[in-house]
């Protein structure tokens, strides 16, 4: 549950949640447009089976398109679907990426800063000190 939350804020961050949602009623505006306007669409059901399988490019092919429209509409669909499932997975992993570079400059000010203050630091301090290099020396010779 955590996860799914952490995902939805990064989306609303990102603005990709108004991607997300703008396709979600595109996809529902096909969906009942082709119920309407293709005689091989027999139900608002089948409508937004097909568009779901036409907007991830998967196509079973249990139910097709018959009119020149509902092409349009597949193909308008189908890239719709191509971007947003593009789209997504790289902002997400863009803003994670950039969060952990922060949170390592983060962590490098401090050290730094604390070098500079060395004359300053206590024998505890120190000794801590001591111990974040030797454990960064010894995860640098793992990687």
């Amino acid at each position: 549950m955590i996860i799914w939350r952490r995902l939805f804020k990064i989306l609303r961050r990102t603005g990709m949640l108004q991607v997300f949602a703008s396709f979600c009623v595109f996809l529902s505006i096909c969906a009942f447009a082709l119920f309407f306007w293709d005689p091989e669409v027999k139900s608002v059901g089948d409508g937004f089976w097909y568009c779901f399988v036409a907007s991830t490019t998967i196509g079973f092919g249990d139910v097709c398109v018959s009119t020149v429209f509902g092409r349009i509409v597949t193909v308008i669909l189908s890239l719709y679907g191509i971007l947003t499932a593009a789209m997504i997975p790289g902002v997400v992993v863009t803003y994670y990426t950039e969060f952990i570079r922060i949170r390592e400059q983060d962590t490098v000010s401090v050290f730094l800063e604390k070098l500079e203050n060395l004359p300053d630091l206590s024998k505890d301090d120190l000794e801590k000190l001591s111990e974040k290099v030797k454990a960064f020396n010894k995860n640098k010779r793992k990687n």
